[in-house]
């Protein structure tokens, strides 16, 4: 729509520039989200493997501070996510892991796993 109205503004330089801008935002929007969700992680006795479409990257359970749920509100609606806390560095979002939905146990399922190898090998 954004695309509709700035080709239906008189014709002036300035209009180019914001289709570009909003094209370029929605873009990198819609690269992130393919991203993140045709990743994957898997989960081993030595710690967690992320791959995702652009990136593949390892965590350590040592390097692993904690795991948690992360919820965000917007206007199109409410979704969460997993992230990694380490114990030196930001915090990762855990590719392939989730949801739009409230109490999606699929999602719920994913998170339990992901802290029941987290508990399993910091017990060793």
């Amino acid at each position: 729509m954004a695309v509709a109205a700035g080709l239906t503004t008189p014709a002036t330089e300035e209009r180019w520039w914001w289709i570009g801008g909003v094209t370029v935002s929605y873009s990198l929007t819609l690269t992130s989200m393919i991203n993140q969700g045709t990743g994957a992680s898997l989960l081993t006795s030595k710690g967690m493997e992320f791959r995702t479409l652009f990136r593949r990257r390892s965590v350590p359970w040592s390097e692993v501070a904690g795991i948690e749920k992360r919820c965000r509100t917007r206007r199109s609606g409410t979704w969460s996510d997993v992230r990694v806390l380490r114990i030196q560095g930001r915090a990762l979002t855990v590719p392939g892991a989730f949801t739009a939905r409230w109490h999606d146990p699929k999602f719920e399922a994913k998170l339990a796993t992901i802290q029941q190898y987290k508990a399993r090998a910091t017990d060793r």
